[in-house]
């Protein structure tokens, strides 16, 4: 599990929620944009731990808001990637949950975003018999989550992975240029940065995969 395939950002609200919980899962989306673009290593899994507390305390004051459980399932996912190996699998587990109890509430708040993070999860937690993953499921969901926000960059992006994942390079190559046209958001300056210079080593490895494939028909 890589730090970058469980980085999730979240776009703008679709349905109304209270001030007050938008104010608690901005100030999150904030954290964790500091956490996972600026630190590594030791300080980067100290710091998504932390950032789990605090998540938690969110959920345990709005036990009924969507938001609250999408945006620490993505820190969960986050800390997964962070930690790497088998030891991460009780985070993805976490998150699952998490994603699963907010589709339950509102599956299209925060622009479908459950689906989005849990359409990755799918895609790069190991299968039977170690983990949850099922690439039929998370072609599903990251499909879904194009079909609620077809603009949005992170619907763009991983769904994008999802096909350089599967070798479809020129697909890719449509959706990460989506996602790099994607509307900014003026509050997540930092988030969207991180975002766009993922899209663009993404694109480099695909245009490079591309014409590695082009060079190999000319020669046959």
């Amino acid at each position: 599990m890589k730090a970058y395939i469980f980085s999730m950002i979240l776009g703008l609200v679709s349905l109304p929620v209270s001030a007050d919980v938008m104010q608690s899962v901005a100030d999150l989306q904030h954290d964790w944009a500091k956490v996972n673009y600026t630190l590594t290593g030791d300080a980067q899994e100290k710091a998504f731990e932390s950032l789990i507390e605090k998540a938690n305390s969110v959920v345990k004051q709005y036990p009924e808001a969507a938001e609250s459980h999408i945006w620490r399932g993505i820190i969960e996912s986050s800390y997964a990637g962070a930690k790497g190996g088998l030891g991460a699998l009780s985070l993805a587990k976490a998150a699952k949950a998490d994603l699963e109890e907010a589709m339950k509430i509102n599956d299209t708040a925060l622009d479908g975003s459950a689906y989005t993070s849990l359409g990755t999860l799918y895609a790069k937690v190991p299968g039977w018999p170690i983990g949850f993953g099922d690439d039929d499921k998370a072609e599903m969901m990251l499909k879904k989550a194009l079909t609620i926000n077809p603009t949005g960059i992170d619907s763009n992006y991983f769904y994008a992975q999802y096909l350089i994942d599967n070798n479809q390079y020129k697909e890719a190559e449509t959706y990460l240029l989506k996602a790099q046209q994607a509307p900014a958001r003026p509050s997540r300056p930092l988030a969207d940065k991180g975002r766009q210079q993922e899209i663009e080593k993404a694109l480099q490895q695909v245009r490079y995969k591309l014409g590695n494939e082009q060079h190999a028909g000319i020669t046959h």
